[in-house]
């Protein structure tokens, strides 16, 4: 009861704070599925940059948030803005389980369907948007749900560097040894992951090919 009593008193804080943190993950994934999709494409038609590519996201996940923002602090540009560098954090974390499901769901459409398409005289692009993209569509949307569920966890991190975001309630928390504060903005964090994770399941459901 007194962190619901906690989180009343500071109701417009706490928005405040949810919005900054809706505001990382949303812009860091939109970055992600730009890049991460279309690198998971061109992997699944040129099977030799497979190793590399995912070698080089693998290696981005085994980095320690903290460190990674450490590593990012001295770029110019891009630490003198603690919001546009928890941003690129956050889409280089955000990269992997995309590419892998993008990877996987392209090699994954049954080779007699992608066969008689090119029979039916498809381009490579008219192949890729009208077969490939729609029957693998589902597989990806499941690596933007974990990449989702992912970043709004990491995205309580960058409050360590003065990004915002509801991790400014755990340290404060933490610093306090307040389990209020620190409460009070975790549950809004397993909230907004739960809320993304069944949202983008559902879209995922929806759009799997029957």
């Amino acid at each position: 009861m007194n962190v619901i009593h906690f989180m009343r008193q500071n109701y417009t804080q706490l928005l405040d704070l949810s919005l900054e943190h809706l505001w990382l993950v949303g812009v860091s994934t939109v970055l992600a599925v730009l890049i991460g999709v279309p690198l998971g494409i061109v992997i699944a038609h040129r099977p030799s940059f497979n190793k590399p590519v995912l070698a080089g996201a693998n290696i981005i996940q085994t980095i320690p948030s903290l460190a990674l923002f450490g590593f990012l602090l001295p770029v110019p540009w891009l630490g003198a803005r603690s919001d546009r560098l928890a941003i690129l954090a956050l889409t280089l974390y955000a990269l992997l389980p995309i590419i892998r499901n993008t990877y996987t769901g392209i090699r994954g459409v049954d080779p007699a369907v992608v066969e008689a398409a090119r029979g039916m005289g498809l381009t490579e692009s008219q192949l890729l948007f009208q077969v490939e993209l729609p029957l693998s569509v589902s597989v990806i949307l499941s690596g933007i749900r974990v990449a989702v569920v992912i970043s709004v966890g990491l995205a309580t991190i960058a409050a360590a560097i003065g990004a915002g975001g509801l991790g400014e309630f755990i340290f404060r928390g933490l610093a306090m040894v307040d389990d209020r504060v620190i409460l009070a903005g975790a549950i809004p964090a397993a909230i907004l992951a739960l809320t993304a994770d069944i949202a983008v399941g559902f879209l995922e459901r929806r759009l799997r090919p029957r």
